[in-house]
């Protein structure tokens, strides 16, 4: 069994007294396996951040299902949900989310503080982590104190400290410059190859094209799936990915 299985999404939005509708995701289908770095396109209005929200369960589908490791989120109780996505759910946001008061080592040490976690079992995850993402020498620092891109690595680092099952990313590099998203994009490849499973939201062509998939959502559902060839380099990818989109912009792309 697959680690992420979405099976047929529906998602209907309506006003409060019911006099429109609109359908968000119309019938999404797709699996993730273990290790997976898969990333999500489309236009704006295509549903991405709909189907995001739904996979974070920030948002209940009107109609199908989410499987994370077998279990279905639907069956998470309300009252257990934000233990549920702190335990298994690691999230990297566009404007990082980070707390000005709180050093980033403080930030970094959050979810494990409110999973009461013992300290030495934090500065133990955290000293790895905090190598791998070269931010070791700023977790003394405050976030107005450091770059962009710096902030992105501690608000990856705050994502992954718990050891998720899945980490969702949504635009991580969209506030950040060229040369700060490279380095982001380079961080996360290094986290996939440690087995860290990934779904990310971008528009970015170049920030899809360092994932296994790419997924091409228009109107609601997922109209087009492009898979990393054997020995494929990013470029190829990336050249590939420009096509998709050229072409799905134009309606010349059959899903």
């Amino acid at each position: 069994m697959a680690m992420l299985q979405v099976q047929h999404l529906q998602k209907i939005y309506s006003t409060r007294f019911g006099t429109m509708r609109v359908q968000a995701l119309r019938d999404v289908d797709f699996s993730v396996e273990e290790g997976e770095f898969v990333s999500v396109m489309g236009e704006s209005g295509s549903g991405k951040t709909t189907l995001l929200n739904i996979l974070a369960a920030l948002d209940k589908p009107t109609e199908g299902a989410v499987f994370l490791d077998g279990q279905p989120l639907a069956g998470v109780p309300d009252r257990k949900l934000s233990a549920f996505r702190r335990d298994r759910l690691g999230f990297v946001f566009q404007d990082f989310n980070l707390l000005d008061t709180f050093t980033l080592r403080d930030n970094i040490f959050l979810p494990l503080v409110l999973a009461r976690r013992p300290y030495a079992e934090m500065q133990a995850k955290l000293a790895p982590l905090a190598e791998m993402l070269e931010i070791s020498d700023l977790l003394d620092k405050y976030p107005y104190e450091v770059s962009g891109g710096q902030k992105q690595r501690a608000a990856v680092a705050r994502a992954v400290i718990t050891n998720p099952s899945l980490l969702l990313a949504d635009e991580p590099t969209g506030a950040l410059d060229s040369r700060a998203s490279m380095k982001l994009l380079e961080m996360f490849r290094r986290i996939n190859e440690n087995g860290q499973t990934i779904v990310m939201v971008t528009h970015s062509a170049i920030a899809a094209s360092r994932s296994d998939r790419v997924l091409f959502i228009k109107d609601g559902v997922v109209f087009h799936e492009l898979r990393r060839e054997e020995q494929e380099t990013d470029d190829s990818l990336f050249a590939r990915v420009n096509e998709a989109l050229t072409m799905l912009s134009t309606g010349r792309l059959v899903g």
